[in-house]
């Protein structure tokens, strides 16, 4: 019998197994292909399905875009599932996030949510029926014992003295746990599988065990809750999934999900197929240590942008386009390996590049007085909003006598090589005139407080019509109408590649103290003050920023989404010249 999907909303049969032209196949593509191909499925049913124990990182953003793309490039339909079996790391706060970050990254669901506690009926059916067959029992030892008799992986384990106790004991046993009389780890019901395997996870895997507490959905009902490994199989089967897409840690699980399916005799038996998750340099990806960092303080929440989640990437500026382009570069593999972080921030400004408005934002102000300019006089510059977008257009940006260039741009003594602003040197200011530093002006202390200028009134837009040329090129606000505003630098949150790698394996030895970097005032174009939270800029020289959601009309608060150094690109080209 055929495996194919007939649930009603199955997306429309193909009309060729083949990917489309221009798309970059992989080994996934390849085997849902021939299945079309071969007629085994009409069309393909997949599924992410997230344990609601925490928040979604940009490993899971890999899962999204490989389940949910699949579907939509096959003509299927994926379908977004709760693995919620373990209430008492579960929370509503966790299902809202993570269904908030699949619709950001661009995916829809549409009618297919599903918890895998809408099953807890039917699995705890196909548990009574494993021991019908003999094939489940109850056992009574402790997680201690239950160790010991396992095995290690180069010695078999041993058969519990209850494995054989006899099929009416353990549907009498399970009837009671289930009823609450018992405590919890008291009882527990396993496979009876073999305990000679050399797959630990075949060893007699726990399919039951007691739980006394709330789940978020069901309430008291269940005092029970089964395992992952059935009821992921189960689940699946269930929905009618043709392709179980999972990461490569669940490869050795594989034999136990067909051995549950295969023993229940389910209608339909999904293929569980693996692929090799994200990892990431100078990033973690496990949630137990993920929350961690948030219950301890070491972050500002799961969305604090130096975080990898996807809510920490969103409030830092990442774009859905970035995400979705990074895990399509970075392609399907067969085994495991580690993505440059710098692979990431390329995507992120390549896509900003594009759309970013540019702006004029100082960071470390310096005030220069142009003492020619007219008191009281404002004039307006024509700047251009976008140059890799002329539909754009331009603005007008307001100049006055008094502005704020950066502090780091003037040099009393300027080092070789240094074009910027020194004693006695003319620079432009973008889009507004040249200007010549003539005097320094400092405190008591010898603290340089403002420097007084002059400005060519003929170099209006900045440039010069008597061909004088000049090799530094300064951005700048008007003092009088600039915004103040906080601006929050984020460097890496770990300060080595492998975060793990420690004495005593402690990750957080790791942590980078100098990760964010708290700046005020800093000083912005007016026209951001209408700035939304979408809104995405390039700080001209500075790099990308957005809006943070701390911020309000009375004070700014603008992330840097990243810089304009492209450290990737420069380890690609560097990685592409020949060698001598």
């Amino acid at each position: 019998m055929s495996n194919s999907s007939s649930t009603a909303g199955a997306g429309a049969p193909l009309t060729t197994p083949e990917s489309p032209s221009g798309v970059i196949s992989n080994f996934i593509k390849d085997i849902i292909s021939e299945d079309l191909r071969t007629g085994k499925h009409n069309s393909i049913v997949t599924r992410f399905p997230p344990e609601p124990n925490g928040y979604l990182h940009i490993g899971h953003a890999k899962s999204i875009c490989l389940n949910f793309g699949l579907a939509k490039e096959y003509g299927g339909r994926c379908h977004l599932r709760f693995d919620d079996t373990n209430p008492c790391k579960e929370d509503i706060e966790y299902i809202e996030s993570i269904q908030r970050d699949v619709r950001w990254l661009g995916f829809d669901w549409q009618q297919f949510l599903y918890y895998a506690s809408d099953y807890y009926d039917k699995l705890y059916e196909y548990a009574v029926a494993l021991i019908k067959m003999d094939k489940a029992y109850v056992c009574e030892l402790t997680n201690e014992q239950m160790r010991e008799y396992r095995g290690t992986l180069t010695e078999t384990g041993k058969e519990s003295p209850h494995r054989n106790r006899p099929v009416v004991e353990s549907l009498e046993l399970f009837e009671r746990m289930k009823n609450g009389e018992f405590e919890d780890g008291k009882l527990v019901l396993r496979a009876k599988i073999d305990m000679n395997s050399p797959n630990i996870n075949m060893r007699d895997p726990i399919i039951y065990r007691i739980r006394h507490t709330t789940h978020h959905r069901t309430g008291d009902k269940w005092c029970i809750y089964p395992m992952y490994d059935f009821t992921h199989c189960v689940s699946d089967a269930l929905e009618t999934i043709t392709h179980s897409i999972c990461t490569l840690e669940f490869e050795d699980h594989r034999p136990l999900y067909d051995w549950f399916l295969k023993a229940l005799q389910t209608e339909c038996h999904p293929r569980q197929i693996e692929f090799a998750r994200l990892n990431l340099t100078y990033t973690l990806m496990s949630k137990r240590k993920l929350l961690e960092l948030v219950e301890k303080k070491y972050v500002n929440g799961w969305d604090d942008p130096r975080m990898p989640t996807i809510s920490g990437l969103r409030r830092r500026g990442y774009t859905p386009e970035a995400i979705r382009n990074f895990c399509e570069i970075i392609g399907v593999a067969k085994s495991n390996s580690t993505v440059d972080f710098a692979m990431l921030e390329y995507c992120v400004r390549e896509d900003l590049n594009k759309k970013a408005m540019r702006v004029m934002g100082v960071l470390k102000p310096l005030k220069v007085v142009i003492t020619n300019f007219p008191d009281g006089l404002v004039e307006e510059c024509d700047a251009q909003n976008n140059p890799e977008d002329e539909s754009a257009g331009t603005r007008k940006v307001p100049f006055s006598k008094v502005i704020y260039i950066e502090c780091d741009d003037f040099r009393e003594e300027p080092p070789n090589k240094f074009f910027r602003l020194a004693p006695g040197r003319e620079v432009r200011l973008k889009h507004a005139y040249y200007i010549k530093c003539e005097a320094v002006i400092k405190d008591e202390n010898g603290n340089i407080t403002e420097l007084h200028c002059t400005y060519d009134p003929a170099t209006k837009g900045g440039w010069s019509n008597d061909g004088r040329k000049v090799q530094g090129t300064l951005h700048w606000v008007s003092a009088a109408h600039a915004i103040p505003c906080e601006v929050r630098i984020y460097d890496q949150l770990f300060t080595k590649a492998n975060p793990d790698d420690s004495a005593g394996g402690d990750y957080k030895q790791n942590l980078n103290p100098d990760s964010l970097s708290v700046l005020y005032p800093c000083f912005v174009e007016p026209g951001l003050k209408m700035a939304g939270l979408n809104d995405r800029f390039q700080f001209l020289r500075q790099g990308y920023f957005c809006l943070d959601n701390e911020s309000t009309p009375e004070k700014l608060v603008f992330n840097r989404t990243v810089s304009l150094v492209d450290s990737w690109a420069k380890l690609e080209k560097k990685m592409q010249q020949p060698k001598k």
